[in-house]
């Protein structure tokens, strides 16, 4: 059995965006076969790295569940699109990072996963430089 491929892309392969801006792309799947999906979530979403406890949250969120009478075409690209907000914007700090991605998720049989990411950059906030003494 082969493993499901997940395909995602940002449209017009952009990899920097603006608060206010309209982030779109699309994800197809390949390779799966229909009755080992349980289902496929699309998020937009923001987490920390770094120092410290590690923050997320998730500005834009879909989930399709598949259940017996549902017929999905899993070769045809679905397409999704949202409004980024004013902030948090990204930034490349000393001690801590905000990273925002785009994460497809496919939810298969016995528990398993394939997870896909797309990191964009929010903003143009300058990357932090260690103060020497």
């Amino acid at each position: 059995m082969t493993a499901p491929v997940l395909n995602l892309q940002l449209h017009e392969g952009r990899k920097s965006y603006q608060a206010g801006e309209t982030l779109s792309g699309e994800y197809r799947v390949a390779s799966c076969d229909l009755g080992d999906l349980r289902a496929i979530e699309i998020s937009v979403l923001w987490y920390t790295e770094g120092k410290g406890d590690e923050d997320l949250a998730v500005h834009y969120f879909e989930r399709l569940s598949l259940d017996d009478s549902q017929v999905l075409d899993l070769e045809r690209p679905r397409r999704f699109s949202t409004v980024l907000p004013n902030s948090p914007l990204s930034y490349e700090g000393v001690i801590v990072k905000i990273c925002w991605c785009v994460r497809a998720r496919l939810f298969l049989a016995r528990g398993r996963e394939v997870v896909e990411e797309r990191l964009f950059q929010l903003g143009d906030v300058p990357a932090a430089r260690a103060v020497l003494p």
